[in-house]
């Protein structure tokens, strides 16, 4: 499968490397630990992932700063960071409304997004991932204890074929894996980032909260999570569940964090997912995020003539207005439908239905 790596900046400057693949609705998947956007089409963890929805979907990816093609000398990294990266990504490929897949670490940014952003998201997957890092689990110091033995191996014995790190590693992520397996991923540390960077990725990550943000998720969600998951306990994901309005469990039986393609559960999440992809977004939930109501009947005449593509003076020529009154119109519309930039307001119109007419004769 052919891809197209592009870049952009981060709001600090630093350049992301992204990546579209195949062809159809637009599907992005949140940056999760390692990435690399050339070598995960060799990885037997992330290649099953990248042919199955690179198929039937516009597929975008991105490698995180300080991994694969993104600038790799950074030192600036924080959860916020990754939230404000997603958006630059999305926003460089030209997306409007797209539908979202998160894997473990990259569920709580995308959760994050999702809260922030309902006016772009569709329909939200996670799969394998958590609202509460590890390092937040007070209740379970053990759980504590061994992220940090965690962290220690990793710095130890990043990308050594023969570390016992490696068999930590996949018995844990992939129990049923096979040499080529342990191998793989070797392979995929290397060429994704430093010991150093891993390890602050992953305390950011083991940090995250966004419990909160979970709660402020509009869109329908779909949430699978392994059975036997030892990276993410399953009441992780029932937790997440519990948090997420509109969202529905699947639970999955394998004991691998990262399925492997062979073993019956992955058809099904590929099933699952694709499924769900495939239902209509909800009309409460676009209501929800569209209050048409809210609008006076002169600011919805706008904002239908906006959805039409018409610019300010010639919706201003349309409704015998002065340019400066639809101005003034488009700053309380934006207020009121909670967006910054007019091409978000353009996406909600036209999924409420309006500028249908406009756009007919256009």
């Amino acid at each position: 499968m052919d891809q197209d790596i592009r870049f952009c900046t981060a709001d600090d400057g630093v350049k992301l490397a992204y990546a579209v693949s195949g062809d159809g609705p637009p599907l992005v998947m949140s940056a999760t630990w390692l990435t690399h956007l050339d070598y995960q089409w060799r990885s037997l963890a992330w290649r099953p992932w990248l042919d199955a929805f690179s198929g039937g979907h516009k597929l975008l990816r991105y490698d995180a700063r300080g991994c694969g093609l993104s600038d790799r000398d950074t030192r600036d990294f924080s959860f916020d960071n990754w939230v404000s990266d997603f958006k630059r990504v999305v926003d460089a490929a030209g997306l409007g409304r797209f539908d979202l897949l998160a894997t473990c670490w990259g569920g709580p940014i995308a959760i994050a997004y999702a809260a922030r952003h309902p006016e772009r998201v569709n329909r939200l997957i996670l799969y394998g991932t958590y609202a509460l890092g590890r390092l937040r689990w007070t209740d379970r110091a053990k759980e504590i204890e061994k992220a940090r033995v965690l962290l220690d191996l990793t710095r130890l014995g990043w990308g050594n074929d023969n570390h016992a790190f490696q068999q930590v590693w996949a018995t844990a992520f992939q129990p049923g894996g096979t040499l080529d397996h342990l191998h793989s991923w070797c392979d995929q540390q290397r060429a994704a980032t430093s010991a150093e960077t891993a390890v602050r990725l992953l305390q950011i990550g083991w940090n995250a909260d966004v419990r909160e943000a979970a709660r402020k998720v509009k869109c329908p969600v779909l949430i699978l999570h392994p059975e036997r998951d030892a990276v993410v306990p399953i009441d992780q994901g029932r937790e997440l569940a519990g948090l997420i309005p509109n969202s529905r469990f699947v639970q999955i039986d394998t004991e691998n964090h990262m399925p492997l393609a062979d073993e019956p559960a992955w058809p099904l999440i590929v099933s699952e997912i694709e499924a769900f992809l495939k239902e209509p977004p909800q009309k409460d939930a676009r209501d929800a995020v569209l209050p048409l109501n809210e609008l006076t009947p002169r600011e919805r005449a706008v904002l239908e003539a906006v959805a039409g593509g018409l610019d300010n003076a010639e919706i201003a020529a349309s409704l015998g207005l002065s340019e400066k009154t639809v101005r003034n119109h488009m700053t309380r519309i934006f207020d009121k439908i909670g967006v910054a930039h007019r091409y978000q307001a353009i996406v909600l119109a036209r999924d409420a239905g309006l500028g249908v007419n406009n756009r007919a004769m256009s």
